[in-house]
């Protein structure tokens, strides 16, 4: 009697599902090259040994390919899942606050303002005074006209001389100016520094009183103490 010596039973179907599984992570591996940036990979050690071990599921893997297989796996995507989870609990971002935009406000400078200033010296104290009135007869409805003082050395238009400074006058739509005056102490005691502005005639006045005489009178000025702003460059020809 012929025997037969072929597989025995049952063996067929485990061979079918070895090659089902080998097959599977073939697919795998092909997926996560297509997808996947290895060099990117947080989660990837390459050891000493060449291996490749998951720092995330602490699995060692013999090559690339098989590890990429396993980044599609199922025990490595839920790990990913429970760690993005536990990133976002413990790091939430809170929403971006509400900022009122601002728009950077562009003016049509018209010139500059007319002017007057006056100078005098106190019969009483000897000290010297300026009292400047600036004409703004089209400033913008609801301002006032402003006015600082500035050093010699913050300035970048005359070269810098530590016996000057300079009053600066400012009033949208007009140029700002400035004068040129002796780098004396400003009197600010009671009386001694006044400005004021008079909404009818649109003229605002600042009086100052210097608390010494100036050693000298800046060049220019007339022996007066100060110097009034340049002219304005002059027009086209017509």
């Amino acid at each position: 009697m012929d025997r037969d010596y072929g597989s025995k039973p049952g063996s067929g179907g485990v061979a079918s599902a070895q090659q089902q599984n080998i097959d599977r992570r073939d697919r795998l591996r092909q997926l996560a090259l297509q997808t996947l940036d290895i060099s990117k990979d947080p989660y990837l050690l390459r050891n000493h040994l060449g291996s490749y071990e998951c720092k995330l599921c602490l699995t060692l893997h013999n090559n690339e390919g098989n590890y990429l297989a396993h980044t599609q796996g199922k025990r490595h995507q839920e790990n990913v899942g429970r760690r993005l989870a536990r990133e976002a609990r413990d790091n939430p971002v809170l929403p971006l606050a509400r900022t009122k935009k601002v728009h950077t406000r562009k003016t049509v400078k018209i010139g500059r303002p007319g002017y007057r200033v006056t100078k005098q010296i106190e019969p009483d104290t000897q000290q010297r005074s300026l009292l400047f009135q600036v004409e703004y007869p089209e400033i913008e409805e609801g301002l006032q006209p402003r006015h600082r003082f500035m050093s010699a050395y913050e300035q970048k238009v005359d070269a810098p001389d530590k016996d000057f400074q300079y009053v600066l006058f400012a009033a949208e739509p007009y140029e700002t100016i400035a004068f040129k005056v002796p780098n004396v102490e400003v009197d600010k005691s009671e009386g001694k520094f006044q400005t004021s502005w008079d909404a009818d005639s649109k003229t605002f006045s600042v009086q100052m009183f210097f608390k010494r005489p100036p050693s000298s009178a800046p060049s220019g000025g007339g022996g007066g103490g100060v110097r009034a702003p340049p002219p304005p460059p002059p027009g086209p020809p017509g």
